[in-house]
């Protein structure tokens, strides 16, 4: 797996699949691919906004919106961003985050930018994988403003088991998105990874911000003012899954470091509180 994974073409790979489930093709064509993709993988097509027959692409019911009211925002400070599983939740301690057993990577690296060792070190992250059947829009955890946003380019490794126990420093080598969100208690960071057929991450409050674009191989840096978010807001989307990444500054999320252990592996709802 390694050898065929380490050479295939992900980023064009990604690029070409990700055109592919957007097609518009006719409507008797998608509908009962889409309701195969239910059946076999247990959506609930019930919380979808839309039915199966209005969606033009497979694609479109990737990035399918709900129903209002499906996912209630949460009382608690915090709350989870996605529909997902939480992979690890622990102290970045001296910033460091743990990928997988025996691997970590650094937040300053994976951030994208110096500062950002100051600003999270020995704070706390959590770690959100969605699967391609979850919904794959994500929401704003707190309140707040936006401070910034960095779009760093890179791989399209998978995120799975086998490619975080194996690949050093993944996080930090995919294409990823971060946005930085000001609030009341301290600065918190929603990063966006993307993964191999997930390379194009979409803000909904900034339609330059796209991932995967050929040609984009530097990091773009925006800064905002004034552009407020509330807690269960939607911040953008993936165009199948991959992962979200929870940066904490240290003390905000209001927990303590024990507190964390209780999620690892634990499925969660976007907008549900930090309960046990």
């Amino acid at each position: 797996m390694a050898a065929i994974t380490r050479f295939l073409p992900k980023n064009h790979l990604s690029y070409i699949v990700g055109k592919l489930v957007h097609l518009h093709f006719p409507r008797f064509i998608w509908t009962p691919i889409i309701r195969i993709f239910a059946k076999a993988y247990n959506i609930n097509l019930e919380e979808a906004e839309k039915t199966v027959d209005q969606y033009p692409s497979l694609g479109e019911f990737f990035i399918r919106k709900l129903k209002s009211g499906r996912r209630p925002i949460g009382r608690t400070w915090a709350v989870h961003p996605a529909d997902s599983v939480i992979t690890q939740a622990a102290i970045m301690a001296d910033g460091k985050l743990i990928q997988a057993k025996g691997k970590t990577y650094n937040v300053k690296d994976f951030a994208g930018f110096d500062k950002a060792l100051d600003i999270y070190s020995d704070g706390q992250f959590l770690t959100y994988y969605l699967c391609p059947t979850d919904y794959h829009r994500v929401h704003s955890p707190v309140e707040g403003t936006i401070q910034r946003v960095i779009h760093i380019p890179g791989a399209l490794w998978p995120v799975n088991d086998w490619s975080t126990s194996n690949i050093h420093e993944l996080f930090s080598i995919n294409e990823r998105v971060y946005v930085e969100i000001k609030t009341d208690r301290g600065l918190v960071g929603v990063v966006f990874v993307a993964a191999t057929n997930v390379g194009d991450i979409a803000l909904s409050f900034d339609p330059e911000i796209r991932g995967n674009q050929f040609k984009v191989f530097k990091p773009l840096v925006k800064e905002y003012k004034n552009l407020e978010v509330q807690k269960g807001d939607e911040l953008g989307m993936f165009r199948m899954g991959s992962t979200i990444v929870m940066l904490y500054q240290k003390g905000v999320l209001g927990l303590q470091n024990s507190q964390l252990e209780q999620f690892h592996n634990k499925p969660v709802k976007v907008n549900s509180d930090f309960a046990n």
